[in-house]
């Protein structure tokens, strides 16, 4: 079947992500590996009130432009227009608090996880839950508004993430992915659901102040990868297509938050496996053959979206710092008469940074645009740092600048590594890593592992959720989610591995020294700036 047929046969699947600064569309076909169309949006979070937000009317216009981008692509490459899917999914960031009262209303606006202001909670739920509970997480905001007394909590009948809202949206159905859920509380990974102990220990801590609240009442409903999560009705597809061209009825997988799809689009979900997504945040996944022996605040235990136990370390900057200064070159570039476009600085900085010294010629670069809890930062100040003896060039200055976007996971995987944690490869994806062999090979450096990138890298969360909704088809057969991927996307995949060369990983340890030294620069420039 040509791509025009299967679109026109609705023998496709959709998956579109809402990242931190892009909404990804991706339509694939009857192989989920055969990419037929794309589309984007591009959008930024905004800092109002001293709180990380998205305005829920920008969530649908992104969703629109970006549907509407892959229509385009669609029409520009096959010469029609897709009126249905075989399945669709949704996918965004994770974590952060969607509270809505008994009429739907939004009682308080979006906070993304990228909000550092629940240390008190995260503190408390740790102790009593004895597993980490992480600032961004939902139940730590949640928990945070309890103890802050805000006036919205009584009001409060369900709480949800983002891909749990656009899901519910558009179904109806107030329901989560597993892998999306662990990001908002703990979960029993023996009964894919949230821990039944720990939601009745949570009711017992608020009970005095919030007479009548019960957890389990306003969570979404917990659904693992290929369970059926509803249907696009009527209103929804309206919402994502005003055009009228999109029918409803289409059946959607569950919602799923973008580290679930980052181990689904580099087909790590088994155990010894795990993977690396680098955009405006930066986590690593390892799946774990046994739970760890102590809870640990530079990590999290979360679930594949199959509901499997995975170590998380999130860092929540990743690459901006890094793209601004590319934009920066880009500026000097154009202002010089000869512009060049971002892919093409990209490339030509990044190959630079491969002459640079290992460890970067004695120069640091902090990305810490918002605070950092594994590096103890509430808030962040993006620094580059030398020693007049530094070997200050430009190479040295863009090696830094990658080594910088590394430098905080690198810490937290140095706790799973002490935990006796093995990892076999490490799968990457996202932008950075689409210069071939230098974000990559950096990256095996800072976890002194081998690092794996496929073919569909830069697709990257889209086009995982978009698997997942191709998954809905092939689960009923009694495929696992793993022997799906390893038998139906990924058995002919191309994939590039980088191991870690010793020279890097001997100049990448010198560096994180002194990085992990120069934390008392950053924390004295939140200070004083």
């Amino acid at each position: 079947m040509s791509g025009a047929e299967a679109i026109l046969a609705g023998r496709t699947s959709l998956g579109i992500e809402l990242g931190s600064t892009r909404i990804k569309a991706c339509l694939v076909g009857e192989d989920p590996s055969d990419v037929l169309a794309t589309g984007s949006h591009d959008w930024e979070n905004a800092f109002v009130d001293r709180m990380w937000t998205y305005s829920l009317d920008d969530v649908w216009t992104g969703l629109r432009a970006a549907f509407a981008d892959l229509v385009a692509d669609v029409e520009r490459r096959y010469g029609v227009r897709p009126e249905t899917v075989g399945a669709i999914g949704i996918s965004a960031m994770m974590h952060g608090y969607l509270a809505f009262d008994e009429s739907d209303e939004l009682l308080v606006p979006f906070r993304t996880w990228r909000n550092t202001t629940t240390g008190r909670a995260s503190e408390e739920l740790s102790g009593l839950f004895g597993v980490n509970i992480p600032l961004r997480w939902s139940i730590a905001h949640l928990h945070q508004a309890v103890l802050d007394a805000e006036p919205h909590v009584p009001d409060i009948r369900f709480v949800t993430t983002l891909a749990g809202y656009v899901h519910w949206r558009l179904t109806g159905e107030k329901v989560l992915g597993v892998g999306d859920a662990s990001g908002m509380f703990p979960i029993d990974s023996s009964t894919t659901d949230y821990d039944a102990d720990l939601l009745a220990r949570y009711d017992d801590l608020v009970a005095p102040t919030t007479p009548g609240f019960r957890l389990p009442d306003v969570l979404p409903t917990v659904l693992a990868a290929g369970r059926p999560a509803g249907e696009l009705t009527a209103d929804g597809a309206a919402l994502l297509d005003p055009t009228g061209a999109l029918r409803p009825g289409i059946p959607m997988c569950p919602p799923e938050g973008d580290a679930g799809t980052g181990m689904v689009a580099t087909g790590a979900v088994s155990p010894r496996t795990g993977n690396v997504s680098a955009g405006t945040s930066i986590f690593a996944m390892v799946v774990l053959e046994r739970p760890l022996q102590h809870p640990h605040p530079e990590l999290d235990v979360v679930t594949t979206p199959g509901g499997d136990p995975v170590a998380m370390v999130h860092c929540n900057n990743g690459a901006s710092e890094l793209a601004a200064w590319v934009g920066l070159f880009r500026r000097f570039s154009e202002a010089s008469g000869a512009p060049v476009d971002a892919d093409a600085a990209f490339e030509t900085l990044f190959r630079e940074a491969l002459e640079g010294d290992s460890d970067a010629g004695g120069l640091l670069a902090y990305n810490h645009l918002a605070g950092e809890p594994i590096a103890g930062l509430d808030e962040g100040r993006p620094l580059v740092v030398r020693a007049p003896d530094s070997r200050f060039t430009l190479a040295n200055f863009m090696r830094a600048q990658v080594y910088g976007v590394f430098g905080t996971l690198s810490l937290g995987m140095r706790v799973l590594a002490d935990e006796g944690v093995a990892l076999d490869t490490m799968f990457a994806h996202g932008g950075v890593f689409r210069t071939a062999g230098v974000a990559q090979r950096f990256l095996a450096a800072a976890i002194d592992a081998p690092v794996a990138v496929m073919r569909t890298a830069s697709e990257g969360g889209a086009w995982g959720i978009a698997v997942l909704a191709s998954y809905l088809s092939a689960a009923p057969s009694g495929a696992s989610l793993g022997d799906y991927l390893h038998d139906h996307v990924f058995a002919g995949a191309a994939i590039d591995t980088a191991a870690p060369a010793p020279d890097d990983v001997a100049g990448f340890r010198v560096y994180l020294a002194r990085y992990e030294s120069g934390l008392a620069i950053e924390r004295s420039a939140v200070s004083a700036l």
